[in-house]
């Protein structure tokens, strides 16, 4: 079947989106809910958790509590963590914030969002960031390589949920090179490895799966490298690997740009593993994909995949997409033209020139918007983009500075409706009221019936995401 890659609209979602963000991870816990936590964004490194709940499409950011070994709350701010879920608890080892490689472990109940840190026992794992681990069935976890921030690892831990207990595996054979970066993910009794960072800096593309994890299984643990059929990927790392339906799903991550180049290449393909005919196969996607990207995360959602963030050499995304089966009602969204989502018959005016004034005609209704003071989601996103401001006025600046100096692709899902108010409000202030007047922005004058698209959209949900740059561009024309 065919699959479409379809933009996140605002109305997909209510509540408060997870600001953007790469090297966080997402897990979903059963069919109910997908957990995100940590990341990196500009050099920060974050600590926050916030919840997609299924049922009710929300986000939302729950009240954590807990009980750390030295008092604090939760685990600190971290990204290239292991993130793995058993019923209805997410557990977290390692990663790095900052320069630190970090090696504690902690257990988040998402019943009652009690966070705690755990006192492990046996073989314990050195600290280290840019491992990977899956869950083995209902108890145990596994966990393969990473970077200890001087040697690259491919040590095999597995961990016992109940016992707490970490085994160090006596693997036999000969093992995989050492890596980072890559993936690790059980299907049946095997644990298959794809791609990462090796020893020395080259990027791989070999498959390996290691058997004789599963109890029932009574041979010596051993790795086999697997050389499938089919069009497999190219090296890379800081890819995605999910598990949806018979086949697994590979989606983004980087590679080296060849001997030529000294920048790695991001990566938005998809390749399928199928596990039925066990060979790699391209999935037949009919349209544009997201930008190629690494350290994003990918989710199963029934039949639909939701992928967020990501880091792409220069930018860390906060997009939210669907990538869904032909058939999936998400898709129908592809085949509306703008003109069906906004009846209006406004002329686009294309922002490559320099400079531009557009007159709004004397004739254009005013509408409702309410004063900075009462937009409480405006004021919301200004704290959370300036951190504090002393005056509501303050506030409103500091975020139309920030929108002034914005690209499209930075804008979070929760700054859009607040900018479409705003918009709204700055219009309404600087042309309607002043009836006929124009705010002078350059030489050359545009007709009076080419006017500002998105003055008459109601509600966010009536824009497509990618009406969003648009709305930007005119935006920066008025504030």
């Amino acid at each position: 079947m065919h699959h479409l890659w379809v933009p996140a609209s605002p109305s997909d979602f209510r509540g408060t989106l997870p600001q953007a963000r790469s090297g966080h991870s997402a897990v979903n816990i059963g069919k109910s809910k997908v957990v995100v936590f940590g990341g990196l964004v500009d050099k920060r490194f974050l600590a926050d958790t916030t919840v997609f709940d299924i049922d009710n499409r929300l986000w939302y950011r729950p009240e954590c509590t807990g009980n750390g070994l030295e008092g604090q709350v939760g685990p600190s701010p971290r990204a290239f963590h292991i993130a793995i879920s058993i019923d209805c608890h997410m557990f977290i080892f390692g990663g790095r914030s900052s320069g630190k490689r970090l090696g504690d472990f902690w257990v988040l109940d998402t019943d009652i969002w009690q966070w705690s840190e755990l006192t492990s026992f046996g073989d314990l794992p050195s600290p280290r960031d840019f491992a990977a681990a899956s869950a083995i069935g209902n108890r145990k976890i596994v966990m393969y390589g990473g970077w200890d921030g001087k040697k690259w690892l491919s040590d095999v831990f597995v961990l016992d949920t109940i016992s707490l207990e970490w085994t160090e595996l006596s693997v036999s054979g000969a093992p995989p090179p050492p890596r980072c970066g890559h993936t690790a993910t059980m299907v049946e009794k095997r644990l298959l490895v794809y791609g990462g960072r090796g020893g020395g800096g080259p990027i791989m593309g070999d498959l390996w799966a290691l058997k004789g994890l599963v109890e029932e299984e009574n041979g010596t643990p051993g790795w086999t490298q697997l050389k499938l059929p089919g069009q497999a990927p190219s090296p890379r790392c800081g890819h995605t690997v999910t598990s949806g339906g018979h086949y697994l799903l590979l989606f983004g991550g980087h590679g080296t740009g060849g001997w030529l180049s000294r920048y790695d290449i991001y990566h938005n393909d998809c390749v399928v593993l199928d596990r039925v005919s066990v060979q790699w196969k391209r999935l037949s996607t009919d349209n544009e994909p997201p930008v190629a990207r690494a350290y994003h995360s990918l989710t199963c959602i029934g039949s639909r995949y939701l992928l967020f963030g990501g880091f792409d050499g220069k930018a860390t995304y906060g997009d939210l997409w669907w990538l869904v089966p032909e058939d999936d009602p998400i898709a129908k969204r592809l085949s509306a033209s703008p003109q069906n989502i906004n009846q209006s018959k406004d002329v686009y005016i294309p922002y490559d020139r320099p400079h531009v004034q557009i007159d709004v005609p004397v004739s254009i209704p005013k509408i409702s918007v309410m004063e900075e003071s009462e937009d409480t989601e405006l004021l919301e996103v200004a704290l959370h983009v300036i951190g504090s401001a002393s005056t509501t006025e303050q506030a409103a600046q500091a975020l139309r500075e920030h929108w002034r100096k914005s690209t499209s692709s930075s804008i979070t899902l929760k700054e859009i409706s607040p900018l479409l108010r705003d918009y709204q409000r700055l219009i309404t202030r600087h042309y309607v009221i002043k009836t006929g007047s124009s705010l002078p922005l350059g030489k050359s004058t545009v007709s009076a019936s080419e006017t500002y698209r998105f003055y008459h959209i109601k509600n966010v949900s009536q824009l497509r995401m990618d009406d969003i740059e648009n709305l930007l561009a005119e935006y920066k024309q008025i504030s």
